[in-house]
């Protein structure tokens, strides 16, 4: 059976605010069926960095609480601490970073809970019994205590795994420090030396040392130390450092997969998603800068199936024109811009996550005003 993916495209002919319509997408979507009084809601979102401004508005988040609120739940905001060197890496510096960025009590109208806890190490271990990597995955403790889950992503090209979208949310978004760790063990960054200029730039964001210029004035990889986080491939603005795979991308989506069947266990019927696709950057919003978007702003969509969500919102990318003066420029209606301009496959996950249960690919897009 095709599962329902509800879609406000940006263009309202009734002139309608797309705050009213993302609020009207939850319902549409069964928000009141997933949520009962009293519930614990967490609203899983991406903070950014300071410096992003791709993630979603807190604006949109305002009227997700008062959503949630309205069906009877007590929501929060939540993400896990992060793997890299950034802004968001702990608690505290988390916590500051999203008031940076416009998500605080006063803006959004709930508070913020840090999934992980102050350092990342506040998870549990919750078991996957259909996973080929993990039997069990370490998930932040406060998404795995709360009683519903709204997952709010923003759509967007990555640099390791093709395409973050609901999936990456809430599998690499919600796994704990540890967790991201090992979801990471199967990628290694290449220097390319004839494109290193010896910038440094990859020096300053290797989160753990593993990287320093050579008398040679070329970067140098220490792989004893490096764990395959991918900052570096990121951070280098002359293309000189390529990922290169112990096996190959799909086993970091596959990875993935299992935290989000991990973070999604045990609420059935209790999990609603929303999907933006404005901005679509080719970078993840953990940078602390936002590429140009690659296609026009779409709308925004919303699914109470992950999987369905998913493949609509790379549908959609797909057929939609690369924009003149970004990293799609020249991509037509058709193209599937998020490999060509990463270089992966990041429909890996999808597939994946329906083999293990998560939903269905096929999927109904219904037009909402």
């Amino acid at each position: 059976m095709s599962a329902t993916v509800f879609f406000a495209p940006m263009r309202s002919q009734m002139k309608r605010s797309m705050v009213a319509r993302v609020g009207g997408l939850l319902q549409r979507a069964g928000l009141g069926d997933a949520i009962a009084e009293d519930d614990l809601v967490a609203l899983k979102l991406h903070f950014g960095e300071q410096g992003n401004t791709g993630f979603v508005h807190p604006v949109y988040l305002r009227e997700v609480v008062r959503r949630v609120r309205d069906a009877g739940g007590k929501p929060f905001l939540t993400d896990a601490n992060t793997l890299y060197r950034g802004q968001r890496a702990n608690a505290v510096d988390h916590l500051a970073c999203a008031i940076h960025n416009g998500f605080s009590y006063a803006t959004v109208d709930a508070p913020i809970v840090i999934a992980d806890g102050l350092d990342g190490r506040e998870a549990v271990d919750v078991p996957v019994a259909a996973g080929r990597h993990f039997e069990s995955v370490r998930i932040g403790s406060a998404a795995v205590h709360a009683d519903a889950m709204v997952v709010v992503t923003h759509v967007k090209g990555h640099e390791a795994t093709g395409f973050g979208g609901a999936l990456k949310n809430v599998g690499m978004g919600l796994g704990c420090r540890s967790a991201k760790q090992r979801m990471h063990a199967d990628f290694r960054p290449e220097v390319a030396p004839e494109k290193c200029t010896a910038c440094g730039r990859c020096v300053k964001w290797c989160p753990v040392s593993a990287i320093a210029i050579d008398p040679d004035r070329i970067a140098e990889v220490d792989y004893a130390v490096c764990y395959g986080c991918g900052e570096c491939v990121a951070a280098c603005p002359y293309g000189a450092i390529a990922t290169q795979w112990k096996t190959d991308a799909a086993v970091l989506q596959e990875k993935v997969v299992e935290h989000a069947a991990g973070a999604l266990a045990g609420k059935d019927g209790k999990v609603v998603c929303l999907s933006f696709l404005t901005a679509v950057s080719p970078d993840c919003d953990c940078w602390h800068f936002s590429d140009a978007p690659i296609v026009p702003d779409l709308g925004v969509l919303a699914s109470t199936d992950i999987v369905a969500i998913e493949q609509a919102a790379y549908d959609m990318v797909t057929q939609a024109a690369g924009l003149a003066g970004s990293r799609g420029e020249g991509m037509g209606a058709g193209s599937d811009k998020f490999t060509a301009i990463t270089g992966v496959d990041g429909t890996r996950a999808i597939a994946y996550a329906e083999e293990m249960g998560l939903g269905t690919s096929e999927y109904e897009l219904v037009v909402v005003e």
